[in-house]
């Protein structure tokens, strides 16, 4: 794709043409026992409708910047997706002019100056998160009204993407990380690192997603766990 405008289609449009269907983000919680598995499908439709609700519901243009304070998680990589689908700007860190806030419940001080705010339970079964103030929104009970199909509207070439970074700037930081993890298409790349800062990001989520890998993300690591987890999710790479 020349001179990208838009991070989610370069990221997903040769997954999805190459392998729809197969794996592409595995989260799991040693702590609670959860799994979940998304295949590229899947994660594009959930991101499609994160983007749906970012547009038509809170009203955002390309542009427009949303706070994300949310672990690393499979809600988070859908809701990044449908952040950049969307043509906004993704800011890592509370910031006072973000148009919207997504955040998790614990974190709600910290999106208090966002003129819009929604709120992720992060439950694996997709229960809304309970009692909230007036004026937040739930993810979860939102974000299912809208469609797994969206079209975005046009950007300007070079917009930012990611705490200043332009569409441009991302991919080829992506790349150059995939390139330096030495990550191939082929791989199941297992990693247990936060996403909170925009270089964890890249290498953690974007360079996978970049060179075609797929990702098992492990939340509340069991080292006990991760021997027969390497076996059974045919890990050929690791993050740690």
């Amino acid at each position: 794709m020349a001179n990208p405008t838009n991070l989610t289609v370069a990221l997903l449009d040769p997954i999805l043409a190459s392998d729809p269907a197969g794996p592409r983000v595995t989260w799991y919680d040693d702590a609670s026992g959860a799994r979940i598995e998304l295949s590229a499908l899947t994660l594009a439709n959930w991101a499609a409708k994160t983007a749906n609700l970012i547009r038509d519901e809170f009203g955002l243009m390309p542009g427009s910047r949303v706070c994300v304070l949310l672990p690393a998680h499979w809600q988070t990589a859908a809701v990044l997706l449908g952040c950049w689908w969307a043509g906004t700007e993704v800011v890592l860190e509370p910031d006072p002019d973000a148009d919207l806030a997504l955040v998790t419940a614990d974190r709600l001080d910290e999106a208090a100056d966002a003129a819009e705010v929604a709120v992720l339970s992060l439950d694996a079964f997709g229960r809304p998160a309970e009692n909230l103030p007036v004026g937040v929104t739930d993810y979860a009970t939102s974000v299912r009204v809208h469609g797994d199909q969206f079209r975005p509207d046009s950007a300007p070439a070079d917009s930012p993407a990611l705490d200043g970074r332009t569409v441009t700037e991302v991919l080829a930081a992506a790349a150059e990380s995939a390139s330096a993890q030495e990550f191939s298409p082929d791989d199941r790349v297992l990693s247990s690192t936060d996403w909170s800062t925009a270089d964890q990001l890249v290498d953690g989520l974007l360079a996978v997603l970049a060179v075609g890998a797929s990702l098992v993300q492990v939340t509340n690591p069991d080292a006990d766990r991760t021997a027969r987890r390497v076996e059974s999710e045919k890990v050929t790479a690791r993050r740690d």
